[in-house]
């Protein structure tokens, strides 16, 4: 049986290097014989704000719904994004306002603190473009979009391992840089990791 691989790209731009990425890391993958779809944000028509809060839920959008599917189907997913001021674009997180929910991807449980972690047996690769230097992102910044994802959003919900491959510094790299970056995510792909 196949490996079930859930890609999702979450740049706003469809003609930035995390989608082609994206697409490379989906080429490895089909190579590998995984059964692998790729979800590009935004191709998707939905709100990424979470207007009540918790207080009220917001109806998800049929295209919301169909990726909540995508990712209970999926053993393995892969978050493509571009770390900007730290983090990730906005797009990637109104995704997880909306969509990563009580009830959906953690529940709370009475009398404790702790949820009940409602992904769990799934793991995730984060592909991340950036243009700070790794050493001064993880020495200086403590690398918080690293750690929300990973902590906060994805561990918090029961997925893990969480694997994390950054490329960059990607402002002023050239094309033979990028194609070893390419590459990179191509292999990771076919190593179904």
């Amino acid at each position: 049986m196949s490996k079930k691989i859930l890609i999702i790209n979450g740049h706003p731009d469809p003609e930035s290097l995390c989608s082609s990425l994206a697409k490379q890391y989906k080429k490895g993958a089909d190579q590998a014989g995984a059964n692998c779809e790729l979800v590009n944000l935004t191709d998707l028509e939905f709100s990424p704000v979470l207007s009540y809060g918790y207080r009220k839920r917001t109806e998800l959008e049929p295209d919301l719904l169909r990726v909540w599917e995508q990712i209970q189907e999926a053993e393995h997913l892969v978050f493509v994004y571009p770390n900007w001021w730290g983090t990730y674009p906005a797009l990637l997180k109104g995704f997880f306002d909306r969509l990563f929910l009580p009830g959906f991807a953690f529940e709370y449980q009475e009398n404790s603190p702790l949820p009940k972690k409602l992904l769990k047996g799934k793991t995730a690769r984060l592909l991340v473009t950036t243009d700070t230097p790794d050493w001064f992102y993880s020495l200086v910044f403590k690398r918080p979009g690293h750690n929300s994802m990973k902590r906060s959003i994805l561990g918090f919900c029961g997925i893990k391992p969480v694997k994390i491959k950054t490329f960059g510094p990607v402002r002023n790299s050239k094309s033979d840089q990028i194609q070893k970056w390419l590459d990179q995510a191509e292999t990771l792909g076919k190593a179904l990791k």
